[in-house]
């Protein structure tokens, strides 16, 4: 009996203490143990249940009064206009409108490692039968949107809703698009591509950028159209610089500030010759330690 009870102590003390530490972490806490990886080539991962269902409802009510016809980006003047390649429907919330997208917000920068002003507001987006976006990139080819914060490095896409059939997340040029196995119920565009199948709760992250920042097009990604039921997602874009405040780099004048604190090592060692891409960048989509790499006066 004593040992039943010291046994049940510890099991209090041990909520107790989980329940303190999830407290002290807010919103930002997240379980890494129910994070899969999916892929390398794109590097892919998925986390299973990273949110509540009522989280889930909770984004589908701020939406489903306000939804209009989804955009793309005009690859030439960066411009948003309809096009058949996206037939979904969506709208904006805005960046902590409230509790509970403000608590989201959190917890997707810390599983990213990525800093909150990086990202764009959550895009809510809602599929109908038939419904589909065409396989594209996540990173701009115009300089208008690279000026804003840069390229998109990440993309957290959530799933709000389950779907009968289709709408699945399919990367056409995967890396494991030939050895995943597919069950039956898995759609003929599905077929075409590493798929995931959307889940409520799940969220999946995949980087449009590799390491060396340079872009990724293993990271081309589309979804499936809708077959039987409706898909309700929400979308988390994160750039490689503040979008919040697309100035802060370059507050000198001149877009030769180093943005990491560890520039002038790297730049001691060569990274400047080795890693340009990085280090030094283009006029278009300055890199991230100029200041370092003697590129001031230039």
């Amino acid at each position: 009996m004593a040992r039943i009870l010291v046994a049940v102590l510890a099991l209090h003390l041990t909520a107790a203490v989980a329940s303190a530490a999830s407290s002290v972490a807010g919103g930002g806490a997240f379980d890494p143990s129910r994070v899969v990886q999916l892929s390398w080539r794109p590097r892919a991962f998925l986390h299973k249940g990273f949110l509540s269902e009522p989280e889930c409802d909770h984004m589908i009510e701020l939406a489903k009064d306000k939804l209009e016809k989804s955009m793309v980006a005009d690859n030439e003047s960066g411009k948003s206009v309809q096009s058949e390649v996206r037939t979904s429907s969506g709208m904006f919330l805005e960046k902590r409108q409230d509790e509970v997208v403000a608590r989201i917000e959190e917890r997707i920068a810390a599983w990213t490692f990525l800093p909150s002003e990086n990202g764009e507001s959550i895009q809510i987006l809602h599929y109908k039968n038939g419904e589909k976006y065409e396989p594209h990139y996540d990173y701009f080819h115009d300089k208008n949107n690279q000026a804003l914060g840069g390229h998109r490095i990440a993309t957290v896409l959530m799933y709000l809703s389950n779907v009968e059939k289709g709408g699945e997340t399919i990367f056409p040029n995967a890396e494991g698009k030939l050895t995943q196995h597919k069950d039956e119920t898995a759609s003929e565009c599905a077929k075409n591509g590493y798929a995931v199948k959307p889940m409520k709760g799940d969220a999946l992250l995949f980087f449009s950028l590799h390491p060396d920042a340079t872009t990724d097009p293993d990271s081309l990604h589309g979804s499936c159209p809708v077959i039987e039921g409706q898909k309700w997602s929400a979308t988390k874009w994160i750039h490689v610089r503040s979008f919040e405040n697309p100035g802060k780099q370059g507050a000198s004048g001149d877009g030769c500030e180093d943005e990491n604190v560890l520039c002038a090592q790297w730049a001691a060692v060569g990274e400047c010759a080795k890693n340009p891409n990085y280090m030094v960048g283009t006029k278009e989509a300055p890199g991230f330690c100029r200041k370092s790499c003697n590129l001031c006066a230039q």
